[in-house]
This record gives C-alpha cells, structure tokens and sequence, in this order.
C-alpha cells in the first residue's frame, strides 16, 4: 500500500530536521525519514563534540601559557569529564529520542529507515512506499571518504565518529589527512598527551585554505610536538593486535596506538536512488538550481548539493525550500561570501575567493596581510597570539572578493568580513570605519592600509 504525504523529507540532518518541524508546524503533512540519528553528523560527531573537545584542549593550552604572563602554572590534563560532557551532550550516548520526540511534537510522521527515491515524488523505505503531493526534500548528507589504501580496510581505524566517542586518550595517534578535521582533531589529542602524527597528501596542512594558514598550522603544531609529513601518500597499513604501521611513498614508516582516517567526506547517490530522477549516481554531489530545485518536485539541502559541508550552508538552504513550500517570498541562494572556520588554535577563518582562485577566475587582484602580533591588540595578548589576517580585493571593482582571518578569535573577526563580501562594500568604505580600540578585529585597518599600499 502506498502512503501519502504533503512533504517527503529524506535525510534529517541540521537542515532536513528544520524543514520537517518548521512545515509540520505549518500544518503540512510531513514525513521524515531517517536511517541514522535525527540532526545528522553535527551534534553528534561533528560541530558540536568537536567544538567541545577543542574548548577543553584549549583550556589546557591558556594554563601552560601563564608563565611570563600572570604567575607559574602546572596544568594536569584529565579525558573524563571531556568524554562525559560529549556523552551527555549527545542525549545518552548517542540517542536521538529527544529529537524524535520534538519532530514529531510538531506533526511531522518520523520514519526510522534507509529510503530511497524511486522517481520524483516517491520514496521507498524497505517495504512501505511514500508518494508527495508536493515534493520531497533530500537532505541525506556525507559519510567519511577511507581511501582504498591497501591494508586499511582490514584494520580498527577510527573516523571522526570514533575518535569522538573516544573513553580514553592514546599513547600515540597516527592522523591521514591535514585538513579540517585532522588538525583540529590530531592538536586536541596531542594537547591531552597522546603523540601525534599528521600524514597529509598535498604539499600543506589545509589545502583549500590559503598557503600562509597552511605554513602558520604548521609552525604552531612543530611547537607542539605534532609531527607533520606533507607530500605524503600512505602505501600500505597494518595492524598488529596493538599497534598501527603505516608506509608512505617518502620511504617513512610510522606507528601508532591508534589511527584517525581524516581523508575528507563522500555522498553516495546510488544508495538513496538518485539515478530514479535522471542523476549519474557516480556524482560527486546532487546538481541544484539557486532554487535547491533538482527536478520537479526534488529538492536538495546540505552537504550533498556540494555547495559547502557546513551547518550553516544547510540551514541557509533551509530556509530557501521552507519558504517555497509554504508561498513566500524567495531570495535565490547565493554562494559568494560562504564562510568557513577550521577551529585550530589559531583559529582559521576564510570567506569567499583566495588569491589564486580570484587569478584564476581572472580577476585584477591585490592583497593586504597584516599580523595579528603586530595589531595592539596581538601585543596585549601576547602568549598564543599568532595569526595574521589577508585581504583580497578586486581591485577594478575596488570591493573584497574573499579574505582569511587567523588569530585566537579568527571566527569571529571574520564576521565583517564575511558582510563586506556578500554586501560588495566598497573597501574604501571600509577604511573609513570606526573599529573599536583595542579589539583583534582592529587589525581589518592594518591589512587595508597594505592593501592600498
């Protein structure tokens, strides 16, 4: 028997959870299907546990700071109660019950289920069909990428999600990938005691982001101990019952207690029936239109329309299909100031366009950097104040395109930042701000004077 429903909502990460509660308490009927947990990667495994762990890290890092600064310190790191404020964070070791609870307080049909779409409108959960009258909206998201590296499938490496659920501290961490996640990731693990190496394919720690926030990573973990081999590729790993040994095409071999496969994240299209409404599900993402329109009566949200694997991008996204659904007014999505944080201590922030994507996209550039050290601010700081901040400018069109903020509280400086790329203000306009004295996002002043410099 085929079941019916205004809405379909298959998927319920951040943004899939938000569309099914805000049309379900629209009084549209709504059904929501989820395989995993209700609220997807981020409060479990991702933004949230992570944000936790590196706070606690952190914490660890301003005690033994305080030599020099305000006194003597002896700083005594302890997992227990890291690990146990996740657990509770995580409703009980990760059950989503409460989030079920408030789904469906709102009148949306929670489906627990892997679905699968079968045409536009239609979706499959093991033996019962569903049919929209009015559309479905995937929102099913991304799992870690393990690269076929020989050996490793056959090993009891950990992903994010394990080494979130981490009890206890290793003595020794192997980490294959210096991105995001394995810096954020190998520096808190290191910060708590465990020997850390970071094994990272490309030439520097966090491709996608500027070299300069590659380079100053870099520096801060060589001063922490954390091992970094760049130009790296992993050949082969093995595990002994006790330990991890990893070979690199460099000749290096490493071992380790445990290994954190950081390698980046992948969608599956064939696993939820994307070639049913005409996509190649070999793709690497679900093609939307500015609308998140797929096809008719398909629309997509977060990670797997590939347009950023951020929270906040889904939830943008969100907004976007709630207002369709429900007749208002629509603004098209735009991309052009998508901001982004790799919570490092130094925090690295970046919005927009770096200065060799704006080159290659043709764009008449220049840059302004200006280190944090350097702005007042930075000097007061002092202990833990590396960072820098870059601007890059088109400079026909005389507005920012895209800009890096590095710093203690690089997230937060980027605010401006990220409104001076979407709203396309002037940069001279930006050099006749008032900037509160002495604050860290001051130092937006010192990159635009090297800017027009």
């Amino acid at each position: 028997m085929t079941e019916s429903a205004d809405v379909i909502v298959l998927g319920l990460g951040p943004g899939g959870e938000d569309v099914a509660k805000r049309l379900a308490d629209a009084g549209l009927d709504v059904v929501a299907i989820e395989g995993r947990l209700v609220g997807g990667e981020c409060p479990y495994f991702g933004c949230v546990p992570s944000k936790m762990m590196i706070r606690a890290a952190n914490l660890l890092a301003e005690g033994r700071r305080i030599p020099g600064m305000a006194g003597e310190s002896t700083v005594t790191a302890d997992w227990a109660p890291v690990a146990t404020r996740i657990r509770a964070e995580a409703t009980d070791d990760w059950d989503d019950r409460v989030a079920v609870e408030r789904l469906e307080a709102k009148g949306a049909r929670f489906v627990r289920g892997w679905g699968q779409l079968d045409g536009p409108g239609r979706v499959v959960v093991d033996d019962r069909v569903f049919e929209a009258r009015r559309g479905v909206v995937v929102n099913t998201g991304t799992s870690p990428f393990v690269p076929p590296i020989p050996g490793l499938a056959e090993t009891p490496y950990w992903t994010n999600r394990e080494a979130i659920q981490a009890e206890e501290v290793p003595d020794s961490l192997l980490v294959l990938g210096g991105g995001a996640i394995g810096a954020e990731l190998g520096q808190v693990f290191a910060r708590f005691g465990a020997s850390v190496s970071i094994v990272e394919g490309t030439d520097r720690l966090l491709p996608p982001e500027e070299p300069e926030a590659g380079r100053l990573i870099a520096e801060v973990f060589a001063r922490e101990a954390i091992a970094v081999h760049t130009s790296a590729h992993v050949t082969g790993v093995r595990h002994d019952g006790r330990r991890f040994e990893v070979e690199a095409d460099t000749g290096a071999r490493l071992t380790a207690e445990r290994l954190l496969v950081a390698t980046g994240r992948r969608v599956d299209l064939a696993a939820i029936g994307a070639g049913t409404i005409g996509v190649d599900d070999a793709g690497r993402s679900l093609p939307v239109d500015d609308l998140l329109r797929v096809c008719d009566g398909v629309w997509a949200i977060g990670d797997i329309t590939g347009k950023g694997a951020f929270t906040h991008v889904s939830m943008y996204q969100a907004d976007i299909v709630v207002a369709q659904f429900l007749g208002r007014p629509v603004t098209p999505a735009d991309y052009r100031a998508v901001p982004r944080v790799t919570f490092t201590d130094p925090e690295i922030g970046s919005v927009g366009l770096s200065e060799q994507s704006a080159r290659a996209a043709g764009i008449e550039v220049r840059c302004g950097v200006a280190q944090v050290s350097s702005s007042a601010r930075g000097w007061i700081h002092k202990a833990g104040n590396d960072g820098f901040l870059k601007l890059v400018e088109d400079s026909a069109r005389g507005v920012l395109v895209g800009a890096t903020s590095s710093g203690p509280v690089g997230g937060e400086v980027l605010g401006l930042l990220t409104l001076a790329v979407h709203a396309a203000v002037p940069t001279e306009q930006l050099r006749h701000m008032l900037y509160a004295y002495p604050t860290f996002h001051r130092g937006i002043l010192d990159a635009l004077a090297a800017l027009s410099g």
